[in-house]
């Protein structure tokens, strides 16, 4: 029996409204971006991008604007103008996989970022994109889990530094949606899309908006991420209890250095090769990728108290981080 369907209800829901309101206004600031190798011609794969100033700046993943292989790939972005335009690299950050590219010929619709940290688990993500060469592909769920942590790609299939502050959704994504922004229910921009887990349904992740905003605003003012450099070689291991006991150390892990740059801050602090680096600044170290996390840009030519544990006796240290070099 057919359904009686009054004929005076909307024809979508609720929630197809707030889809499609969204879409629509995402659409237009949305780019398939294809690559293609100055030196052979070849094509050299293709990803999205997505505009977020009106004069043309542009958001992607790192991995996708040297997924080629080649340094500077020539890069294509097609927007929903339907005119294809050269776009150019203005830098890029591996350690958030997130670069910017830069399309002239504006103005340009362009997304605003929304607050990621006021997201909650359960609501409303909407991801566009041009997965496998389907243009301006959508696809919607919801924010599965918030704070994941996540390696960045460099290269083809070479892992990077961990990606902290990252979203996870069910908003299926696939090999094209790379750089596409997850959005919400208000078409501001939660996410950048940047990863899924292969023969896994159902795990996708984005990088959040704060980070995206953080890194593009950096690029645009210094052309990298300043971030601070130690200038050693480390592994994350496990401390024994009854020396955590000692130290009267809530964490159980640490940063064992293994190598030291000559004439690097840490070597000139002292550092050598089997110092478990317990603190800097009175901040617990907890591993090689919260040794990163610790070396900030405000941390550039300023002292910082290191204390690492030597031959089972903790030692005072002073190092004065540099800029790191890209």
């Amino acid at each position: 029996m057919p359904l009686d369907i009054h004929p005076d209800l909307p024809l979508h829901d609720a929630y197809s409204r707030t889809v499609i309101s969204a879409v629509e206004a995402v659409a237009p600031a949305v780019a398939h971006l294809r690559l293609k190798s100055k030196t052979n011609g070849n094509g050299g794969g293709a990803a999205t991008g997505f505009l977020f100033t009106p004069d043309g700046y542009m958001i992607t993943n790192s991995h996708v604007v040297h997924g080629s292989g080649e340094k500077n790939p020539e890069i294509r972005a097609a927007l929903a103008d339907g005119i294809e335009r050269q776009a150019y690299l203005v830098g890029d950050d591996p350690d958030t996989d997130l670069a910017v590219l830069q399309v002239h010929g504006g103005p340009f619709p362009a997304l605003i970022f929304g607050d990621s940290s006021k997201l909650r688990v359960g609501q409303l993500a909407v991801a566009v994109g041009n997965p496998l060469g389907f243009e301006c592909t959508v696809t919607a769920g919801v924010v599965s889990a918030l704070g994941r942590s996540l390696r960045s790609q460099v290269g083809r299939g070479q892992a990077g530094r961990q990606i902290d502050d990252v979203l996870q959704t069910d908003a299926a994504l696939n090999p094209g949606n790379s750089g596409g922004p997850l959005v919400d229910s208000r078409a501001q921009v939660i996410g950048v899309n940047t990863a899924t887990i292969m023969g896994a349904q159902g795990l996708c992740f984005a990088v959040a908006a704060n980070t995206a905003l953080f890194v593009a605003t950096e690029i645009l003012r210094h052309g990298v991420v300043r971030r601070s450099h130690l200038g050693v070689g480390a592994q994350t291991v496990g401390i024994p209890r009854r020396i955590v006991r000692a130290l009267e150390r809530g964490p159980e892990s640490a940063a064992r250095v293994f190598t030291v740059e000559t004439g690097s801050p840490a070597d000139a602090a002292g550092l050598i090769s089997g110092d478990l680096l317990l603190e800097i600044d009175g901040v617990p170290v907890t591993g090689v990728d919260h040794l990163h996390r610790l070396l900030t840009a405000e941390r550039i030519g300023k002292a910082a108290a290191i204390k690492v544990l030597r031959l089972g006796k903790v030692v005072d240290l002073t190092a004065t981080p540099t800029e790191r070099r890209h």
